[in-house]
């Protein structure tokens, strides 16, 4: 993954109204911090910041370039904070890091293929955590469920690791469980059951 170079402006107003007059301005309010460097609260142009996260995903890192300073610096969103009924950004935290650094970060897992026939697969997590460079962070893994059968579990083991890559939690980490389906029997006695009435000890149903 390439970084994605992005000017920012420094932040001299704090609390909720200037966050929302700085997001009014096209901006998203970001702190940046790390590394012993004092934190800095800046503003990243919203449409770019978010093209950037579009196509990069969450773990894209950033050249940022923060006006009036001396130079640019390598930034990795740390948390990000969405409204879910604009679906537009919030507040970002950008931790700082260094070329060659090792950073671990959680990358999404998806699930290919189909499980046997009458299976369901229920995921269990839909990220893995891994330690990579932090210049050379995967985007996104792959695991194949094709054929397996009930009982079968995808473990972070099952994940094919690029180059340089390693995992940050235990190898028998759950991703997804394949589990047996219901029959169409079992939905149905399941439904009767529900509905049956409580006998009492006369032989009649008890009043609700």
């Amino acid at each position: 993954m390439s970084e994605v170079k992005i000017s920012a402006e420094p932040r001299t107003e704090f609390g909720k109204g200037g966050a929302r007059r700085t997001r009014r301005a096209g901006k998203v309010p970001a702190v940046l911090y790390g590394h012993g460097e004092k934190p800095q609260h800046i503003a990243l142009p919203a449409r770019e910041f978010a093209a950037a996260i579009r196509h990069g995903g969450l773990n894209q890192v950033f050249t940022i370039d923060i006006q009036g300073g001396t130079g640019t610096t390598l930034a990795l969103p740390k948390a990000i904070q969405r409204d879910p009924i604009k679906d537009s950004f919030e507040h970002v935290d950008l931790i700082i890091v260094k070329r060659g650094e090792k950073v671990q970060v959680d990358v999404p897992v998806t699930l290919t293929g189909e499980a046997a026939r009458n299976t369901l697969v229920v995921h269990e997590s839909n990220t893995l955590a891994v330690v990579a460079e932090a210049m050379h962070l995967p985007t996104g893994f792959e695991v194949a469920l094709d054929g397996l059968e009930a009982g079968s579990q995808i473990t972070a083991a099952d994940v094919t690791l690029p180059t340089g890559t390693e995992l940050a939690v235990d190898p028998d980490f759950v991703i997804a469980v394949v589990t047996a389906a219901q029959t169409a029997e079992q939905m149905e006695g399941e439904t009767g059951e529900a509905a049956a009435p409580e006998i009492t000890e006369g032989g009649e149903a008890a009043a609700e």
